[in-house]
């Protein structure tokens, strides 16, 4: 009883909570938005995006997994025959460096699991 309540908490948990680092991946480009895909990181990385900025040039990003001690970090990087001064910014949690969310919907989520979990975890305690 107490393992199946133990796994409806860790379900309504908002995403990011659990360990899990799935990542948006994305090729360094140009424009300024970047669909990309879906990777899984290792458990020593980070999700990044990466900023690029060059003199007199648009800015490049990229995203993807990266050591977590790379993270913060500044290096140069050629895109286009241009090398670009890039910084890795990290976060934690799933698909961090993707979309934003709106405001709340995690919170929402974790609520909505919790009000319909507890009354099956009461109706078994009675």
């Amino acid at each position: 009883m107490v393992l199946s309540w133990l796994l409806l908490l860790v379900m309504a948990l908002p995403p990011g909570t659990t360990g899990t680092k799935d990542c948006v991946f994305c090729e360094l480009t140009d424009s300024t938005t970047c669909p990309g895909t879906h990777m899984r990181c290792g458990d020593d990385e980070d999700c990044f995006t990466g900023h690029g900025v060059a003199p007199g040039i648009s800015p490049i990003i990229n995203k993807g997994c990266v050591q977590a001690t790379s993270c913060g970090h500044e290096e140069p990087v050629s895109y286009m025959g241009v090398t670009y001064s890039l910084t890795t910014n990290c976060c934690t949690g799933r698909l961090c460096n993707g979309a934003p969310h709106p405001a709340g919907s995690q919170m929402a989520g974790a609520t909505t699991g919790l009000a319909l979990g507890v009354p099956l975890f009461l109706r078994h305690l009675l």
